[in-house]
């Protein structure tokens, strides 16, 4: 199915049915008031601009790639420029809840374009869905709210700059929510580091790293059917250290290892770790430990 691609937020609102917005580049949409699922062309959709929905009674299911998410209540979802979001649709279906979209052109120029990048959870997959407290959702719901009160203003020289402030503080309280969200599931955090270790080890000790080459973060979010993003996020909270940091930290126990223990030059060490270039490995040991692969070996012979 090739996704249909929806390019403005006016495109959006005639797509749904919806009176023309009342800002070209922000806004924010009752659910309520959306009636046509039945539109077959609306089933995958690449769209062009950011979406923060709140979603409340959804009944459906929709989906990224093949993984189906059932949406139940206070559950917040994100959506970055140029994503696919794919749904099942359904004439009967009703949904509540609120959902706001920036095009990318809105927040040109500012701080915000660059610092949105940084919130991994618009890559998250929407099985790993925001949920709610009835506190939290009631603050998300008032800030969206304060966004569509200055959006369908008129329109000053402040309207920008007061759009992206609030635009701001509501990004900082999902990011808030979601470490809240991490701490409140510490226990899977935690069978998510054992899982994601043994995966670790196992591509190691069956020597995949020579044949396939260093493993990514990637690699190992797939097998554990979870966004890298979110991956790396969940680790992070339970231990402080990123999957691509824990991947580093593997890395450099095994060419410890290989060092102390085999006969292997320091170019062939890199090659069993996966390196294509001796010169990486001898970069990220030298940063990790402080001393150049032959240093740390020489000290080891010392002893």
């Amino acid at each position: 199915m090739k996704p249909y691609a929806i390019s403005s937020i006016r495109e959006l609102h005639e797509l749904l049915q919806l009176p023309k917005p009342r800002h070209p580049l922000v806004s924010v949409i009752d659910f309520a008031t959306i009636q046509c699922f039945d539109d077959e062309k609306l089933e995958a959709v690449r769209y062009a601009f950011y979406g923060i929905a709140l979603k409340k009674n959804f009944k459906g299911k929709m989906r990224y790639g093949q993984q189906h998410f059932d949406f139940d209540e206070g559950v917040m979802s994100f959506f970055a420029p140029n994503q696919v979001v794919i749904t099942e649709i359904r004439d009967d279906w009703e949904l509540t809840g609120t959902w706001l979209v920036i095009h990318p052109d809105f927040i040109k120029g500012f701080a915000l374009a660059t610092k949105i990048r940084e919130y991994g959870y618009f890559s998250y997959a929407l099985t790993e869905a925001l949920h709610l407290s009835l506190q939290e959702e009631e603050t998300v719901y008032q800030l969206m709210k304060g966004i569509d009160q200055e959006s369908t203003a008129a329109i000053d020289r402040f309207s920008q700059a007061i759009i992206i402030q609030q635009l701001e503080l509501l990004l900082s309280y999902c990011y808030r929510f979601y470490h809240r969200q991490f701490l409140t599931r510490r226990q899977a955090g935690g069978d998510l580091l054992a899982v994601f270790e043994q995966l670790l080890d196992n591509y190691f000790k069956e020597n995949k790293a020579e044949h396939e080459g260093i493993p990514s973060v990637s690699f190992f979010a797939d097998q554990l059917n979870l966004s890298r993003n979110y991956l790396s996020d969940m680790l992070r909270s339970s231990t402080g250290l990123s999957a691509q940091e824990h991947i580093q930290y593997k890395l450099i126990e095994n060419a410890k290892e290989l060092l102390a223990f085999s006969d292997l030059s320091v170019g062939e060490v890199a090659y069993r770790l996966g390196f294509e270039y001796p010169q990486s490995f001898h970069k990220l040991f030298k940063t990790k430990v402080a001393s150049t692969p032959l240093e740390y070996r020489r000290k080891l012979n010392r002893k």
